[in-house]
């Protein structure tokens, strides 16, 4: 194999990146206008005048909250800390806010990055790499999105419950799901399957445009399947990546069905713990409250931080040229 030739590889990336950013500024002009600027602020303001209530609330005394509505603060302001407190050390289950917390990141952070990796190397085979039937492969995958996820919940309990075994056979040997050392696994397993197609999907028509000459020079100078993918294809795809990667951590964050499902009682999320916190008959709402703005910190970092990553991802490509 001869050696890549490392400045040509620069050079096509650096006209790539350049080809995003002058599609990106195509697709600003053409989706820009002042009637939709407008249309935008009036809708913000709306959907925000909820959240700002809520914010409030969770500052409020209980006794306030529950006999008057928030917008009295601005006549007779009272504000505490303790919704908070009592909100991460208490809880409806066996777990505080604060512990399922850390359970929340322990199942989103593996379950967003799992996904990602498998469904990268899958879009590159189906963009870039021939093989017999890949048409017909890909639909049936992109044709997985329309199966509801309440039908596979049973099938994939039933196939835990069993340690995850095919036809008698350990698939991991050695590594037994019910193990409570592997508490996250079930959890882990499950958003990924459920997260596979759409994330196959999204990334391959970010992939499949990216130009034709970058892969063959690469070929030419002597580069491989891997070295194509980890030096050219994830660096140009990165905003594709993180555009996905929002949904998916969002998504995951604000699970409560599939974990509720598969994960036990000491691997609980977040959601699960908020859901219980206003008790029996929801006398203590207030701290809800509290416990919805301590669980979107973690989701308001991911977003701004991935923020101008989200933005190339959904504008590149929207325009031919």
């Amino acid at each position: 194999m001869t050696a890549i030739d490392e400045p040509g590889i620069r050079r096509a990336t650096a006209l790539s990146e350049r080809e995003v950013k002058r599609q990106e500024r195509e697709a600003r002009n053409k989706l820009t206008s002042k009637g939709a600027t407008i249309a935008a602020i009036v809708i913000a303001i709306i959907w925000t005048i909820p959240t700002f209530g809520l914010f409030v609330t969770s500052f409020r005394p209980g006794a306030d909250s529950s006999s008057s509505g928030w917008w009295t603060v601005f006549t007779n302001p009272s504000f505490t800390l303790d919704n908070y407190f009592s909100a991460l050390t208490s809880g409806g289950t066996a777990l505080t806010l604060g512990q399922s917390f850390i359970n929340s990141l322990a199942i989103a952070i593996p379950a967003t990055l799992i996904p990602i990796a498998v469904a990268s190397l899958a879009a590159y085979a189906f963009a870039w790499i021939p093989f017999k039937g890949r048409s017909i492969a890909f639909v049936a995958v992109f044709a997985l999105q329309i199966v509801p996820i309440q039908m596979a919940l049973v099938p994939l309990l039933s196939l835990f419950s069993r340690g995850l075994t095919i036809n008698g056979v350990s698939v991991f040997p050695g590594f037994d799901l019910r193990d409570a050392d592997h508490s996250f696994a079930t959890v882990w397993i499950a958003h990924a399957v459920f997260a596979m197609p759409l994330a196959i999907f999204l990334l391959h028509n970010f992939i499949s445009e990216i130009p034709g000459e970058i892969i063959e020079a690469a070929r030419v100078d002597g580069a491989g399947h891997g070295q194509i993918f980890f030096r050219l294809i994830l660096p140009l795809a990165m905003p594709a990546i993180a555009s996905f990667a929002i949904f998916q951590f969002l998504w995951v964050w604000n699970d409560l069905l599939v974990a509720t499902i598969f994960a036990p009682s000491s691997s609980l999320p977040l959601t699960q713990t908020l859901n219980s916190l206003s008790g029996s008959w929801g006398a203590q709402w207030y701290l809800q409250s509290a416990g919805a703005f301590i669980s979107i910190i973690v989701p308001l970092v991911v977003f701004f931080s991935l923020q101008r990553f989200f933005v190339r991802g959904l504008l590149a490509g929207a325009t031919k040229g």
